[in-house]
């Protein structure tokens, strides 16, 4: 006997589902819905969709001021052809996080080197940077520490801050007299972590100052030196005038590849290999990765990577004079806009020439600092700095002078967690 045919109703739905649709239209009605972008491009040129979902736009050709490849490495062909030689010999991937059977000999000739790079005793990669400062502090800022945080650092220094058993202050960007009160009043093992390249101001951090209050307050000194291409360079070993400090790094901007590292003390080094969690339960970084930020290394530390560090300050010099920033150093140079309409519409008429520098609104920065973002490289070459500089005198901006993201008046310290830092696209 046949059933009756069935006329019901589609099913509600779901609770899940419905909390999903309202956090995205949340997102769409702030105006900072983002979508990825493919570049088609090997170096700062090539072909840039419009986007998932946008209809009726051919790619086009633009040359690209967003990059972290600041010396261009990730298209050297000594590098490329390293990384060919890895994947011929051990394949695409590990297979197994380190601690099972993912080590490959390039992943300890790479720690070696990375190690005499930065003068320290010992190294450790992990598979990007995010992950080497979320293990440093989960690690180190366990029950019984204190981690004092710079305002201005990475989103990764803010999660790893979140996942840490420490107490978190925050105290203001800088601000080292106001870093020195507040290790003054405050109990527990501290640890002090900052930027030496800040990513969004492309401002340092004063290293002396930093190891000055980590002495008096026998302080573990954490410094991401993630964005530091051009320095500042820290005066010494991995101990420093009494100091205890971790170095931790990045491969995929100064090296052009992929992954991070930490550098230190053996025992320091040792204890994460032992209790970081992003080492113990993840795939080892993929051998011709590590191959090729080991070729990128040997790069950098001979004449032709300070050749290449001359010609990226040269640019850095150029651009920055034009736009009100003389005496910068490091390669992020922002153009301070305030609001966030003007720094997207800023953004678009210089990618109508060809020209791909980000606006960076909130909650990446804070609110009446959205910003256009440049970054140099290289290999940029002077006719693609000379439409630049050009593009950016049409715009007519108004510029300003200094670190864009700085917070307001100075007050007390801030206890607790910081503010969430996301990249925000055009």
């Amino acid at each position: 006997m046949s059933r009756p045919e069935s006329h019901s109703r589609p099913a509600p739905p779901s609770a899940w589902s419905t909390w999903v649709d309202q956090s995205c239209r949340v997102v769409e009605a702030s105006g900072q819905w983002r979508r990825p972008r493919t570049f088609d491009a090997m170096g700062p040129s090539g072909l840039l969709d419009g986007g998932p979902g946008v209809a009726g736009h051919d790619p086009s050709s633009v040359t690209s001021f967003a990059s972290n490849d600041y010396l261009g490495l990730s298209s050297h062909p000594g590098v490329v052809a390293a990384a060919h030689r890895a994947l011929d010999r051990w394949g695409s991937g590990a297979g197994a996080s380190r601690l099972v059977t993912g080590s490959r000999p390039v992943h300890r000739e790479l720690e070696a080197e990375l190690a005499s790079w930065k003068r320290c005793e010992q190294a450790v990669l992990f598979p990007t940077g995010f992950a080497a400062n979320l293990s440093v502090l989960s690690v180190f800022g366990a029950q019984g520490a204190h981690v004092f945080s710079d305002e201005l650092n990475h989103a990764s220094i803010i999660d790893g801050c979140r996942m840490a058993r420490a107490g978190v202050t925050v105290y203001r960007h800088g601000d080292l007299g106001q870093l020195d009160g507040a290790l003054d009043a405050a109990s527990g093992r501290p640890i002090i972590v900052s930027d030496t390249v800040f990513s969004m101001d492309g401002d340092e951090a004063d290293l002396g100052g930093l190891i000055d209050v980590a002495a008096r307050h026998q302080a573990l000194l954490v410094l991401d030196e993630a964005h530091a291409v051009l320095g500042p360079e820290l005066p010494g070993p991995s101990r420093i005038r009494g100091v205890d400090v971790l170095r931790v790094g990045t491969l995929s901007k100064t090296l052009g590849a992929l992954g991070g590292f930490v550098a230190g003390p053996s025992r320091f080094v040792e204890l994460l290999v032992n209790l970081a969690r992003p080492y113990i339960f993840t795939t080892a970084p993929t051998p011709a990765d590590a191959a090729a930020a080991l070729a990128a290394l040997g790069v950098v530390r001979s004449d032709e990577g300070a050749a290449l560090r001359s010609r990226l300050a040269e640019q850095v010099a150029r651009v920055a004079a034009v736009v009100g920033r003389v005496g910068h150093c490091s390669p992020i140079i922002p153009v301070i806009i305030g609001e966030e309409t003007d720094a997207v519409s800023a953004s678009t008429d210089l990618l109508s020439q060809g020209l791909w520098v980000p606006a960076i609104r909130p909650p990446t920065v804070p609110r009446g600092t959205s910003r256009l973002r440049i970054t140099l490289s290289s290999i940029h070459t002077d006719e693609q700095v000379d439409r630049l500089l050009r593009g950016l005198v049409e715009l007519e901006l108004e510029l300003r002078s200094g670190p864009g993201s700085a917070a307001g008046p100075a007050g007390p310290p801030v206890t607790g967690v910081q503010p969430d830092r996301r990249g925000v696209a055009p």
